[in-house]
């Protein structure tokens, strides 16, 4: 039998892992060594050999993106269009259409609803409220967070541990559970978490559904085997006791999602759950030069939970791992953005240079670093930082505490955190700004004085003006960054965030820090919203060239010819709350994150670190990660302006306090001593706001007299009592006596 052509462009561990069909087959495929064409040539083979038709092959993914990616390069390999690969998509995809075959079996419809977040807390919300529990004290986000985690685990309420139901109010949250899992299949619903929990469930009763599906399928292949968490693992293991023509493939060193749910153990432990499996590693890298393969094997091989490999290439050597250290996380985005502007020079294009960070709150100091160069940049994985949510919120309520008139800010954190200030009453709201030609702010101290509102949205009107008022007052005599820390813990912006339970919210607040923490380089409040204004306003054009910055989690899959891996310091990497949340496991998973990150590399990789960082605008010193000292020396360059340490590693900084001093005296620590001189000084002189801050409401002029008819949507008709301002006093027909603003009546 001819040799097929798309054999040919295979090495041999590849070609191997696409021929051997029969019996269970881990590929163990390291970074950059051709994972994804071995899998779509695998399915290719399958198919021209006439081993199975397209409908007997069970293709599970973890993103749409790839699955259809997938599917075209199956085409162009075999030559023709693929019809009837049914069974090719994520693991959710092919859970919900096993679900809507079987399930009347689950209690379902055929046509049941798949809920998003915001439905899913709604009803979790109308639960806790049901069971008369405080949703401040147990939000339902966190609730949800504890059902993701559960049905992750493939646990239904019967199975959750004693413990951890006890953490959710007090022991009920196996009972909410419960209640929520009842309330669903009467809605005819399911959440994303039931489409495999379900699944699991019918398989699990219903022997001969899962026999059927077992004989179905004649091969199963499943990507990114190290992401799948354990009810996608025994969603998998039940299928594959049929036939066993099973093949995983994946890399037990690039496992770093373990905080939502992956085991690695599932692939550590494949050669034990499918005796017989044959082990095939790709272990020559593509993309990479040698160096950075070295010092990426080296930095992983302290981890002891792996199969173990180690990546060759022969594209050369080339240049050494790059170390640097910087004074502070300014002098780190200086010297990345010089050697960008470097690279440049020599031709290098922007869309080839990546910097990737531990926590997003780092890309601040390089964003706004980047502005002042006129770099374009790109933040991949989420907004750029101020434009984050949390950001826009935080700077919106400084800016009303400057500016009371700036109506979008205003209306952006009016109900944020909720008050209880609903549409209705901001329908009403602006109905008088727009009546009146007044701001928001300013209507809203005419409305608490009236009654056009009931009792509790005016009294929580009332109160967040009165707190705006105290907050406006302190401005010209508290420090700016003590009054914005003051306005985020009084307003509950900070309290909601601690309160969320949401994989983001500690994320979030950490951004939160960092804006803090930079508005100490400013001498003012306004100072600081005016450099927010430049920044928002410098918006590079789609499909600029423009430097990519991320965090190492959202690296994954990604590539780039220089690679600059910022903040290697303990406690920010390995992250702290990896280390105390998980030990050992954390620790390991973080080392994977730092083999991700030197792995996007193709020609140079530059990791630096600082020896300070600021958090709230205290100093706070930073030691070198551990992992700098788990790089192979032979494979890493020091940079010269670092070279005072002598060393590179963590055991060899002894005293760099004064060689940091010699070799940053400018402009770093110079910078660094005036900003703690800075800090101790006495307070600034006073903040001048030109004009008044509230125009008063009482200054305008009603054009009704005492005595006349008139006419209120909501309380009918009446005759004007009195007269203040705008403001009427009408006693009312039906309704009585009542305060309201004259815009909203009507002659009659």
């Amino acid at each position: 039998m001819r040799r097929p052509a798309y054999l040919d462009d295979l090495n041999g561990e590849q070609s191997e892992a696409v021929v051997t069909l029969d019996g269970p087959v881990l590929v163990l495929a390291g970074a950059g060594t051709g994972k994804t064409r071995v899998l779509t040539t695998r399915i290719a083979h399958i198919l021209a050999s006439g081993k199975a038709r397209p409908g007997s092959i069970l293709a599970v993914t973890f993103t749409n993106k790839a699955a259809r990616e997938m599917k075209e390069r199956i085409e162009r390999l075999i030559g023709g269009v693929v019809e009837g690969m049914p069974w090719l998509g994520t693991f959710h995809a092919i859970g919900a259409r096993i679900l809507r075959r079987h399930a009347e079996l689950v209690d379902l419809k055929p046509n049941f609803t798949i809920l998003d977040t915001d439905d899913q807390i709604r009803l979790l919300k109308q639960l806790i409220e049901a069971e008369n529990l405080d949703e401040k004290r147990w939000p339902a986000r966190q609730l949800a967070a504890y059902l993701d985690g559960w049905k992750n685990r493939g646990l239904t309420p019967d199975k959750v541990p004693e413990g951890e139901a006890f953490a959710f109010a007090n022991g009920k949250g196996a009972e909410l559970y419960k209640a929520y899992q009842v309330r669903l299949k009467e809605l005819n619903a399911a959440d994303f978490g039931d489409l495999l929990l379900e699944c699991l469930r019918l398989f699990q009763e219903q022997t001969d559904v899962l026999e059927r599906y077992q004989q179905r399928f004649s091969y199963m292949l499943v990507d990114e085997y190290q992401d799948t968490n354990v009810a996608q693992y025994l969603w998998l293991r039940l299928l594959a006791q049929g036939g066993g023509n099973i093949c995983c493939v994946g890399d037990d060193d690039q496992s770093i999602y373990g905080w939502r749910g992956a085991e690695v153990d599932n692939i550590l432990r494949f050669e034990t759950d499918f005796p017989g499996a044959k082990v095939i590693r790709l272990e020559r890298n593509y993309r990479s030069t040698g160096h950075i393969l070295a010092a990426a094997s080296g930095l992983i091989a302290h981890n002891e939970g792996r199969l173990g490999k180690t990546l060759h290439t022969d594209i050369g050597d080339g240049e050494k791992v790059t170390l640097q250290g910087c004074w502070d996380d300014d002098e780190e985005a200086r010297v990345v953005g010089e050697d960008i502007e470097q690279l440049q020079r020599q031709g290098h294009a922007l869309n080839e240079m990546a910097i990737l960070v531990r926590a997003s709150f780092q890309m601040r100091a390089f964003e706004d670093r980047f502005v002042t160069l006129g770099l374009n940049y790109r933040v991949i994985g989420g907004p750029r930082f101020y434009e984050r949510q949390e950001i826009r919120d935080a700077t919106a309520y400084l800016d009303v505490t400057l500016n009371p008139s700036n109506d979008l800010k205003f209306s952006r954190i009016i109900n944020t955190p909720r008050r209880g200030l609903g549409d209705a009453t901001l329908k009403v709201l602006h109905g008088l700004a727009r009546a009146e030609g007044i701001p928001l702010a300013q209507a809203a101290r005419t409305l608490v004085e009236t009654e056009e509102l009931r009792p509790a949205p005016r009294r929580a009107l009332a109160d967040l003006i009165a707190t705006f008022d105290r907050w406006r007052s302190l401005v010209e005599t508290m420090r700016h960054t003590e009054l914005a820390e003051l306005i985020l813990d009084e307003s509950g912006y900070t309290a909601m965030w601690q309160n969320d339970k949401s994989p983001k919210a500690q994320s979030r607040l950490e951004n939160l820090k960092e804006l803090i923490r930079f508005m100490d380089e400013f001498d003012s409040l306004a100072g600081f919203l005016e450099h927010v204004s430049l920044v928002m306003d410098a918006e590079a054009e789609d499909g600029a060239d423009r430097v990519s910055l991320m965090t190492l989690h959202s690296a994954k899959g990604l590539e780039f010819d220089n690679v600059f891996l910022a903040g290697w310091e303990e406690g920010l990497f390995p992250h702290q709350r990896a280390l105390d949340d998980a030990g050992r496991a954390g620790l390991e998973e973080e080392r994977r994150l730092a083999y991700v990150g030197l792995t996007r590399a193709r020609q140079r990789a530059k990791v630096t670190f600082t020896q300070n960082r600021r958090l709230h605008g205290l100093w706070q010193s930073a030691i070198p990660s551990r992992f700098i000292d788990e790089l192979p020396e032979a494979h890493v360059e020091v940079a010269e302006t670092s070279g005072a340490y002598g060393g590179y590693g963590m055991s060899r900084f002894d005293e760099p306090s004064e060689l940091f001093q010699a070799n940053y005296g400018t402009p770093g620590w110079q910078r660094a001593q005036r900003n703690r001189q800075a800090a101790a000084a006495p307070q600034r002189g006073p903040l001048t706001i030109e004009g008044e801050l509230v125009a008063s409401s009482t200054a305008q002029t009603s054009g009704y007299q005492v005595g006349e008819r008139v006419f209120h949507q909501k309380f009918g008709y009446g005759a004007v009592a009195t007269i203040d301002g705008n403001k009427l006093t009408v006693d009312f027909e039906k309704a009585g006596r009542k305060r309201v603003v004259d815009s909203f009546v009507e002659r009659h």
